[in-house]
């Protein structure tokens, strides 16, 4: 059973930035395809960023050239840098890997399972 556990978010004012971390327990985790996801109250749970095993990105419009997902396999981690924070980003964030395929292939969470706990980002 693979465990997910998000840490890393915050308060923080609008222009600020949050890195939040995602450690995997999955010995394979070089070869997963992760990603980041967010759910604000009332809204359905969207995808934000997603990274493969070799390293290619994929972000949601809403945060292109603010967020950057990165991963260390060596530590099984995986990170959302989230610069230039807006209001709208307010949301509980999850990481998720990619199911039955390991290569992303979109950002809808219907292709993730194994979500984490999720950690709170509320900018203000």
């Amino acid at each position: 059973h693979v465990q997910l556990v998000e840490s890393g978010g915050g308060s923080v004012q609008a222009g600020g930035s949050l890195r939040l971390s995602c450690a995997s327990s999955e010995p394979a985790f070089s070869r997963r395809c992760m990603g980041w996801f967010r759910q604000a109250p009332g809204k359905q749970r969207e995808g934000v960023a997603t990274i493969d095993s070799d390293g290619t990105t994929l972000y949601a419009d809403s945060v292109k050239g603010r967020f950057t997902i990165s991963r260390d396999n060596a530590e099984n981690m995986v990170y959302l840098q989230m610069n230039s924070l807006k209001p709208e980003d307010t949301a509980m964030y999850y990481c998720a890997r990619r199911k039955l395929n390991p290569y992303c292939s979109g950002l809808s969470p219907s292709l993730f399972g194994s979500w984490g706990q999720g950690t709170q980002v509320t900018v203000s």
